[in-house]
């Protein structure tokens, strides 16, 4: 795919959503990080439908803290792998009080330091809450990038380093939005919705739907 085609795609997306953000609710840099934690192998409605109920009770590392494992449960346990999550936000919590004065890094190293924090969650909060050009790839991001030829890779690095390279900068700052609600939506996984897709003539994807 030609730089003018790239460009042109975010420019249409740009146009149809001029700002696009995350679905997960939050109010703080710190709910952020906790729903985006919980929404691993999970859909952000499930995730909202969660911290709904905690954060109105606990929305800092020592309300967290203070719940205990167990109580952290309590609010989580519709969410996969709730148990798990459970004890790396109590873990995470406890170092942003003794090593970060109970604020959330700027920083990508301490970020991914943080239990359950991995390479894609601090992306996304790196970009969503600090306003940082990273991209956070996920499956759907992961499909995207490949179906349509707009940076093809074999694992999740490949893709993320492809659209960092490719994007013009100008988009760059909003794309990890933009990619994620298109593959959510329209650039689905079992029939992409191509009838209805913006850039379906820029697509590179041979096999267009009706």
């Amino acid at each position: 795919m030609n730089p003018a085609k790239r460009a042109e795609m975010f420019r249409r997306w740009r146009e149809a959503n001029p700002n696009p953000t995350t679905e997960l609710e939050y109010h703080s840099v710190f709910e952020l990080l906790i729903a985006v934690i919980l929404s691993a192998q999970a859909t952000d409605k499930g995730v909202n439908k969660a911290t709904a109920y905690l954060f109105p009770v606990a929305n800092t590392p020592g309300a967290i803290y203070a719940l205990g494992e167990e109580g952290l449960k309590d609010y989580i346990k519709t969410i996969g792998l709730f148990n798990s999550k459970a004890k790396n936000i109590m873990a995470t919590c406890r170092i942003l009080i003794d090593k970060h004065h109970s604020e959330v890094p700027q920083q990508r190293e301490a970020l991914e330091a943080l239990p359950g924090v991995g390479r894609k969650t601090a992306n996304v909060v790196l970009n969503t809450a600090f306003h940082q050009p990273t991209m956070a790839v996920d499956t759907h991001i992961f499909r995207v990038a490949n179906r349509t030829g707009l940076a093809p890779g074999k694992n999740v690095l490949a893709v993320e380093k492809g659209l960092l390279k490719h994007i013009p900068k100008e988009y760059l700052l909003d794309a990890h939005h933009w990619l994620i609600l298109h593959g959510r939506y329209t650039c689905v996984a079992r029939t992409p919705k191509c009838g209805q897709c913006i850039i379906a003539d820029l697509c590179d994807f041979k096999e267009k739907t009706g």
